[in-house]
């Protein structure tokens, strides 16, 4: 089965957003910048991205409204060599525990390597971070439990949460302050209940703000729902966190495509919308239904 270049999601190897994608076992990206115009149009099916950087051996076809894009088989593949499975006791490398804040009341602390820096966070995007310590996969890990349990924080936020509160964050000091304030309860446990394996890292918060383009962008009121053949997606980069790009549209206001729902599609270059092409639904963010239309 003959495949043109398929959408593989964003990633943040640095400060900004990079789209990448794929054919086969080719790979390329392309790098998204704010104040640029994003228009595509889907072709065809959607299809599996496989794991760990092989394609799907069948191509599968995958749900349009699946975040994950990848068949049941390739989840499995793809989960049982991550962190978060657990599967890597013995692995070497150094990990680091943080702390992300992504607005009032929605805190989280993870672990990630530390070779791959703040990538993780961006990626989640998290508007501001610190670093809570070092060392050991799974001494990150007990002190990862531990501190999830003294903050009474969970293990993970769903996007629709962090959307709701993006449009609507506090100041940067009020933010800083609040990572401040959570760190130092951190880093009180140290003495008693850290392993001792971890090091302890000195405060340093991160705030992605500017970065993320929130700083400058009008909130969010509608979501994509997915994509459908022939869907024209059409708007200008405004913003973009974590798998989220923030895009200003004709119509007047700001829609959130979640890259999530576009990995595995092929998507071409779309002319302006014109009668008889197909629009995707928007889901109402701000409070409401959905509804479907051209943007």
């Amino acid at each position: 089965m003959a495949f043109g270049w398929r959408c593989t999601g964003v990633a943040w190897p640095g400060d900004g957003p990079e789209l990448g994608w794929s054919r086969g076992r080719e790979r390329r990206v392309s790098v998204l910048a704010y104040g640029s115009g994003l228009r595509f149009r889907a072709v065809g099916e959607r299809h599996c991205v496989g794991a760990r950087g092989n394609p799907c051996p069948v191509a599968a076809v995958v749900p349009a409204r699946s975040t994950g894009g990848r068949c049941p088989e390739c989840a499995r593949l793809d989960r049982a060599h991550s962190v978060a499975a657990d599967t890597l006791a013995d692995d070497p490398r150094p990990y680091r525990v943080y702390l992300a804040w992504f607005g009032p009341g929605l805190v989280k602390v993870g672990i990630t390597r530390e070779e791959r820096g703040g990538a993780r966070l961006r990626e989640q995007g998290a508007v501001a971070y610190t670093w809570l310590g070092r060392g050991p996969l799974m001494a990150a890990r007990r002190t990862e439990e531990v501190l999830r349990a003294a903050l009474g924080v969970p293990d993970r936020i769903p996007y629709a949460r962090k959307r709701a509160v993006r449009g609507q964050l506090p100041g940067e000091r009020q933010r800083f302050g609040e990572v401040v304030e959570l760190y130092g309860r951190a880093v009180g446990l140290q003495g008693r209940d850290w392993p001792e394996s971890l090091e302890p890292l000195s405060l340093e918060v991160v705030d992605h703000a500017r970065a993320f383009g929130l700083d400058r962008s009008a909130r969010a009121t509608r979501a994509v729902g997915e994509l459908v053949d022939g869907g024209v997606v059409a708007g200008r980069l405004v913003a973009a966190a974590g798998p989220d790009l923030h895009l200003e549209v004709d119509e007047g206001g700001v829609i959130v495509l979640d890259t999530r729902l576009i990995t595995g599609w092929e998507l071409a270059a779309a002319t302006p919308p014109g009668k008889g092409e197909v629009g995707v639904p928007l889901i109402d963010i701000a409070g409401g239904g959905v509804q479907g239309g051209l943007f």
